[in-house]
Parts: C-alpha cells; sequence; structure tokens
C-alpha cells in the first residue's frame, strides 16, 4: 500500500470539512502541515498535538509574572517639591 499523497490527504481533508467533521480535517490539517515540513509518512503522529484555544488561558496569562524576593520594599518616591532645585533659572 502507497502511502497517500498530500493532494489526496488535502481532498480527504475537504471533504470531512464538508461533512462538517472538523476533528478529522483538523487531524489531517496538520498531517499535511508535518508532511510539507519534511517529517516521513510513516513517522506521522498528530495524536499528541493540541493547540491553545483563543481566551483559554485568559489575556495575558501566557507570560510569566514576576515575583519579588521575600523581604523585598519599594523604594521611597522622589519628593516632587525637590524637582529642578538644584538650578538657577533666570
Amino acid at each position: 500500500m502507497t502511502a497517500p499523497t498530500i493532494e489526496d490527504l488535502r481532498l480527504q481533508m475537504e471533504a470531512a470539512a464538508d461533512r462538517l467533521d472538523y476533528e478529522e480535517a483538523r487531524r489531517l490539517r496538520d498531517r499535511i502541515t508535518l508532511l510539507r515540513g519534511g517529517a516521513e509518512d510513516d513517522a506521522v503522529d498528530t495524536s499528541g498535538l493540541t493547540r491553545q484555544r483563543p481566551g483559554a488561558m485568559g489575556l495575558g496569562t501566557s507570560q510569566s509574572r514576576p515575583e519579588r524576593p521575600e523581604g523585598w520594599v519599594p523604594p521611597k518616591k522622589p519628593d516632587p517639591m525637590t524637582k529642578g532645585r538644584g538650578r538657577r533659572q533666570g
């Protein structure tokens, strides 16, 4: 049995989408992408591929949150009345 070509997989993907079988169409799309990237057909395993769903983690939660060291105290804010006092104007 010969391995299906990318064109065969594309036609199967479109047929699955026409049948509203989006999971199968997604699996075929991922397989096509891997094959185009140079993977061997018998080594293509898309079962472990998962994509992040939009909004699943919330806005900005994919970025790490810096943690302050224990005992950290914020520095004092400068006195706004001293701004520019070292220069003479005139």
